[in-house]
């Protein structure tokens, strides 16, 4: 299991109010601590100094880029329904420099949500966004930053969750960075819905803070737990979904059709199992289907990555979408997936659901 936690700014332990005792504060109090700490911070890893203050700092609203904002679950929290991920690429597959471009194209195009763990590049993509950050003087109340917690070492006291690594001591302890101010609001990745439903029932239970979303991977391919099992989630308990793999690890923009180019995901050493998928009789007919919803995209004026994220998008248990690209020139295609998404009408899905033949049933469907 991981666990996902969007945090808030982590100098609010500078005597910005002691959150343990949040059942004698005012409801006036808890509002303006809500609307002034939105901005996070990595839980674990420190920015640094920032910028005073005072200083007139940039703002990305999004007002000019047509960006869209969703609540995350069913938390106050507001968040660009197009985020950007930092796995693979931030201190692996691309340069400092390029990822500077990457997150002032993101944020300049009115993105909020900037996704990281302790793991990726073993802590450096944290201090590469972190140093980003400070360096573009960006205001922190206009940043969303979640990281996730379990692979944080090679030792045993590095690894895992909590003492005991079970439900119960994973939500107190994220009860515990809550109430210490060092977040506001955590969620999880990977976990099933069972898992989901026991940590808010544990949450009930104790009197502990419940988690707000889940992060899943979901694309044209991975539909079930997305589309069938969160719905549920979050009608129940408002947990959210935050989503991931939009692309499939890159399957799904048509560069393998004709092979393992060499710069790709699927040619790197420690991603043999992406190369071995793709080269399989699944992937060969995931690549079929790929060239005829390319069609599609067609007709619509758009490209096949741009119709694969508004797809995702269309879906509107889906709080955000986390893209993941090595160069300019993908993420500002996929963020034009915006554009598409009022052109994914009841129709189109149809078409896509009749040629990918996967779409999956919820209770729902049979009782209708």
């Amino acid at each position: 299991m991981q666990v996902s936690i969007a945090c808030t700014d982590h100098n609010l332990k500078r005597g910005n109010g002691d959150h343990s005792k949040q059942s004698t504060t005012s409801p006036n109090v808890v509002n303006q601590a809500r609307a002034k700490f939105r901005t996070v911070a990595i839980i674990a890893r420190s920015f640094g100094s920032f910028t005073p203050r005072h200083i007139s700092l940039k703002e990305s609203t999004g007002k000019h880029t047509g960006m869209k904002y969703r609540n995350l679950g069913k938390s106050g929290l507001r968040v660009s329904c197009l985020g950007l991920g930092t796995w693979v690429t931030f201190g692996g597959q691309i340069t400092d420099e390029i990822a500077e471009q990457l997150m002032t194209i993101a944020y300049e195009s009115g993105v909020n949500l900037f996704d990281t763990a302790e793991v990726y590049a073993g802590g450096r993509a944290e201090v590469i966004l972190g140093n980003i950050i400070k360096k573009k003087c960006w205001r922190r109340s206009s940043l969303v930053i979640t990281t996730k917690l379990y692979w944080g070492g090679k030792a045993e006291t590095e690894r895992g969750l909590s003492r005991k690594h079970i439900i119960e001591e994973i939500v107190r302890a994220m009860t515990y960075v809550i109430n210490q101010g060092m977040a506001m609001y955590w969620g999880t990745s990977r976990w099933t819905a069972m898992e989901i439903m026991e940590a808010y029932s544990v949450a009930r239970q104790f009197n502990l803070i419940p988690p707000v979303c889940e992060q899943a991977e979901y694309h044209l391919f991975q539909r079930e737990k997305v589309e069938v099992q969160l719905p549920e989630l979050y009608h129940k308990i408002g947990v959210g979904a935050m989503t991931w793999s939009p692309l499939a690890c890159g399957i799904i923009t048509g560069k393998y059709e004709n092979g393992i180019p060499e710069s790709s995901r699927a040619s790197m050493k420690s991603y043999q199992w992406l190369k071995e998928k793709i080269v399989s009789e699944d992937g060969r007919k995931q690549q079929a289907k790929l060239k005829e919803l390319n069609h599609i995209a067609e007709k619509l004026g758009c490209t096949l990555p741009q119709l694969a994220v508004a797809w995702c998008l269309r879906n509107e248990g889906v709080s955000s979408v986390l893209l993941g690209t090595s160069n300019p020139e993908q993420l500002t295609e996929n963020l034009g997936a915006i554009q598409v998404l009022p052109k994914m009408t009841s129709h189109v899905v149809s078409e896509i659901d009749h040629i990918l033949g996967n779409r999956p049933y919820s209770k729902k469907d049979y009782r209708s």
